[in-house]
C-alpha cells in the first residue's frame, strides 16, 4: 500500500459566482469525508480546496492507494439454531457458512455474543480495504451529486469525448475535463461522462499553453497559474483581489478607501481567474445624487468598488476587478467608465423625477398598494402604524429634546409618510433603498431632522448587529411598524415554520428586543402588545399570549448567543419580566450570586419550597408570630424580618446584585429550618402558618429571577 497526495479537478463553464465559495467548500468537504469513511486518508491530512470560475478543486495529503483490510464480526443466528444439544454445528450453520466461503472447520472460531434477547453466534471476517479507484469513484459521484445547486441544467456532451452510455448530462453547468492525480499517476475515474486525466484548461486569454499539462499531484496550483493564468484557490485570488483594492486606493492618495462589503469580495472573486484591479472615474456632476443610490447602482450592477473619502463620503473614482491584464488598459478603463455612466444617469434622473412630487401626495397611493389579503393595502397599514405610535407616546415618558406636542406632532407625520416612498421611481429600481430615500426626500421637502430621520430610520434594525433608529422619533416608529407586523401576523396565524419566515417575524421580534433593551425604554412587553391590538378592529384574533412566547423564545436564544449560560437565561426569563430593559441587570445580579458559595443550597432549598407550595392550594404569604412554635422556625422568621426589607429596597431601587447577595445571609436559618421543622404539621393553624412562612420567603427570593433553575 502506498501513499501519495491526491489531487481532483472537474473543469466546467463558468459557475454562478455568488455561490461558487458555497460549491467549492461543498465539493471538497464531500469528496475528503467520503474518501475518509472508506480508510483512504489519513487522520492527519490536510485539505487543500480550489474553486475558480471554471473548476472546482481539491488537494488531500496522504491518500493510500488501498485501505487497509477490516476486520468485521459477522451475525450469523442464535446459538439455539446453529448448534444442537451436543454442540455440533446444525445444516443451517453449515450452510451459512457456505455462503461466506467457509467450512466447518471455522466452528472451532466462532464466537457468541448476547443480543438483548438471546446468545447469538458471530464469525470474525476480514472485509477487502477499497482501492483508490473505487472509493475515489464513489466519493467523486457523491460529491458531485451532493453539490448545493439549486437549478441544473441539461446538455448534450460532444460527439467522440462521452463514455459509452453517457448522450446527455445533468449539472450546474457543462463539464469539460477532469483531472484524478495520486502523485503523478492517473487514477482511472470518471464523472459527468468524462474520463480522468491529467490536463485542464486555463485563462481563456492569457494562459501561456492551452491545455496545462499537471505534472504532479503537488504541481497543480503552481502549475495552473505559472502557465495557465489562473489563481485556483479562491482564498489566494480573494486575499489579492483585496490586496490590489487597497493598493490602488494607495495611488489615489488622500485618505480614500475602497468600501467595505464581503458579499461583493466573494461574488467577485467568482467572477475572474487572476485579478486586476484598476482605477476608473465618473463625472464630479452625478456626486449631487445621495450615495446610497450611487453605490448601490455601482455594486450591484456592475460590481465595482466605490472608494469613499476619510469621512466615508463618496468619491467620483471607483475600483474595478478585471479579469484580463493587458500592457494598455487605456481600453478597459475607458470602457468601464462609459458602461456605468448610463446607470447612474439613469440614477439622477429617477432622483430628480421623484423629488417633483412631495411625500404627502403619494400617501394616497398607498391604498393601492396590497400588503396583504387579510390585513389590506399599505395605506391601512400605515393607519395602523399611526394609532400603535400614539399608544406608545402615552404610555411612557420618553426623553426626547423637543416640546411634547411638537414630538408627538413629528412621531406621526413620520409614521403616516414612513412607507410613501415605496411608490418613488428610485425605490422602484433599487427596493433596498427604501426608508433611506424617503429620508432624503422628507428633506427636501422641508420636513426637518427629526421626521426625516424617523423615516430613514425606521426600517432598523435590518438585520442582527445593524444600528438602531438615531432618534426617540426613529425608534418610536420603528417600534410601532415591527409591532403591527408581528401583531397583525400573528394574528391571522402567519407564523414562521422551520426555515420559512417570509415576512421576517424573527428578525422583527430581535430588533423590537432590541430597541427595548439596548435604549432600555420605559416600556413593557405585555402592555405594547395589548396596545398594538386595538388598531386592527376585528381583523385579527388575539394572539398576545402566542406572540409573547415567540419573542422570550428570541431573546433566549439571542442571550445564550451572548454568552450567558442556558441556567442564568432561564432563571431570568421564568419570571417573563415586563421591562425587557432589565433583563441585562438580572442576568449579571444572577451570574454574580451563582458565584457564590451559598448559592446551591439556597437554589436547592427555593426549588424545595416550590414543590412543596405546588402541591396545595393557594397560600396566603401572611405569617403568624404567635404560631411559631420551633426555634429554626422562629430563628427564620427573625431572620427575614431583618434581611428581606433590605433585599427588596435594593430591589426596587433597580440594585438586582444586592439585592440577590443580601438572600445569603438566609441559607444557615433556611437549612436548619428543613432539618428539624415539619412543614406539613397535623394541626392546619400550624401548617399554613409554616406554608405562609414559606410563600414569603419564595416571593422574596425570586425577584429577581427564579432561583430553583440555578438547582443542579
Amino acid at each position: 500500500m502506498t501513499t501519495e497526495n491526491l489531487l481532483v479537478e472537474l473543469l466546467v463553464e463558468e459557475l454562478p459566482p455568488k455561490a461558487l465559495k458555497k460549491l467549492g467548500a461543498a465539493f471538497a468537504g464531500t469528496l475528503v469525508e467520503v474518501l475518509r469513511a472508506q480508510g483512504l486518508v489519513d487522520a492527519a491530512a490536510s485539505t487543500t480546496h480550489f474553486a475558480s470560475p471554471r473548476r472546482l478543486g481539491v488537494h488531500l495529503t496522504q491518500v493510500a492507494s488501498k485501505a487497509p483490510d477490516k476486520a468485521v464480526a459477522q451475525k450469523l443466528m442464535p446459538v439455539s439454531v446453529g448448534l444442537n444439544a451436543q454442540g455440533q454445528p446444525t445444516p443451517a450453520l453449515l450452510k451459512k457458512l457456505q455462503a461466506l466461503g467457509l467450512d466447518a472447520s471455522a466452528v472451532a472460531d466462532l464466537t457468541t455474543e448476547s443480543d438483548g434477547k438471546a446468545q447469538v453466534l458471530f464469525v470474525q471476517t476480514k472485509v477487502a480495504g477499497a482501492t483508490l479507484v473505487q472509493g475515489l469513484q464513489k466519493a467523486l459521484d457523491e460529491a458531485i451529486a451532493k453539490l448545493p445547486i439549486p437549478k441544473v441544467m441539461t446538455y448534450q456532451l460532444e460527439s467522440g469525448c462521452a463514455l459509452p452510455g453517457w448522450s446527455s448530462v445533468s449539472f450546474v453547468r457543462p463539464a469539460h475535463g477532469l483531472i484524478a492525480l495520486h502523485g503523478a499517476s492517473i487514477v482511472p475515474v470518471s464523472a459527468l461522462g468524462l474520463q480522468a486525466g491529467s490536463t485542464t484548461l486555463g485563462h481563456r486569454f492569457e494562459a501561456k499553453v492551452s491545455p496545462v499539462s499537471i505534472a504532479h499531484a503537488d504541481h497543480y496550483a503552481t502549475t495552473l497559474e505559472r502557465d495557465g493564468a489562473v489563481i485556483a484557490s479562491f482564498d489566494a485570488r480573494r486575499a489579492a483581489i483585496v490586496s490590489q483594492l487597497h493598493a490602488a486606493a494607495a495611488k489615489v492618495g488622500n485618505g480614500v478607501r475602497p468600501i467595505e462589503d464581503d458579499a461583493l469580495l466573494d461574488e467577485v472573486c467568482g467572477l475572474v481567474e487572476r485579478p486586476n484591479v484598476l482605477i476608473c472615474a465618473f463625472e464630479r456632476e452625478f456626486l449631487d445624487v445621495p450615495q446610497e443610490c450611487l453605490i448601490l447602482t455601482m455594486k450591484a450592477n456592475q460590481k465595482y468598488f466605490p472608494l469613499l473619502d476619510a469621512a466615508g463620503k463618496l468619491t467620483h473614482q471607483f475600483l474595478v476587478v478585471s479579469n484580463i491584464s493587458p500592457a494598455d488598459t487605456t481600453a478597459v478603463v475607458g470602457g468601464n467608465e462609459r458602461v456605468v455612466r448610463p446607470r447612474l444617469a439613469d440614477a439622477k434622473f429617477f432622483f430628480d423625477q421623484d423629488r417633483k412630487k412631495t411625500l404627502a401626495s403619494r400617501v394616497d397611493g398607498l391604498d393601492k398598494v396590497v400588503y396583504h389579503n387579510k390585513l389590506g393595502s399599505q395605506g391601512a397599514r400605515m393607519e395602523r402604524v399611526r394609532q400603535i405610535t400614539a399608544a406608545i407616546t402615552s404610555l411612557a415618558n420618553l426623553a426626547v429634546d423637543t416640546p411634547a406636542q411638537l414630538f408627538v406632532e413629528s412621531v406621526d407625520t413620520a409614521a403616516r409618510l414612513a412607507k410613501t416612498d415605496l411608490l418613488t421611481d428610485m425605490v422602484g429600481e433599487f427596493p433596498e433603498l427604501q426608508g433611506i430615500m424617503g429620508g432624503y426626500y422628507a428633506r427636501h421637502d422641508g420636513l426637518g431632522e427629526t421626521v426625516a430621520l424617523a423615516i430613514e430610520d425606521h426600517y432598523q434594525p435590518r438585520f442582527a448587529g445593524d444600528e438602531l433608529p438615531r432618534n426617540t422619533a426613529g425608534l418610536v416608529v420603528a417600534l410601532a411598524d415591527k409591532l403591527e407586523t408581528l401583531v397583525g401576523m400573528f394574528g391571522i396565524g402567519n407564523l414562521p415554520t422551520g426555515d420559512k419566515d417570509p415576512f421576517a417575524l424573527r428578525r422583527h421580534a430581535l430588533g423590537v428586543i432590541r430597541m427595548l433593551v439596548e435604549k432600555d425604554l420605559p416600556l413593557d412587553l405585555p402592555t405594547l402588545v395589548n396596545a398594538a391590538l386595538p388598531a386592527f378592529g376585528d381583523k385579527i384574533n388575539d394572539p398576545s399570549q402566542a406572540l409573547l412566547d415567540f419573542v422570550f423564545d428570541r431573546f433566549a436564544h439571542q442571550l445564550r448567543e451572548q454568552g450567558y449560560s442556558a441556567q442564568e437565561v432561564d432563571a431570568v426569563l421564568a419570571l417573563r419580566p415586563a421591562r425587557l430593559g432589565d433583563v441585562p441587570k438580572r442576568l449579571l445580579a444572577v451570574r454574580a450570586f451563582a458565584a457564590l458559595p451559598e448559592s446551591p443550597a439556597l437554589a436547592a432549598a427555593n426549588k424545595r419550597i416550590g414543590n412543596i407550595l405546588k402541591k396545595t392550594d393557594d397560600v396566603d404569604a401572611h405569617v403568624s408570630q404567635v404560631l411559631l412554635q420551633e426555634p429554626a422556625e422562629v430563628a427564620l422568621f427573625a431572620a427575614m424580618q431583618t434581611v428581606l426589607p433590605q433585599a427588596q429596597t435594593q430591589w426596587q431601587a433597580g440594585d438586582y446584585t444586592a439585592s440577590l447577595q443580601s438572600l445569603a445571609a438566609l441559607r444557615q436559618p433556611v437549612d436548619a429550618f428543613f432539618e428539624s421543622v415539619m412543614v406539613n404539621a397535623e394541626a392546619m393553624d400550624l401548617r399554613l402558618n409554616r406554608l405562609g412562612l414559606l410563600k414569603s420567603l419564595h416571593i422574596a427570593m425570586n425577584r429577581v429571577a427564579d432561583l430553583s433553575k440555578l438547582a443542579s
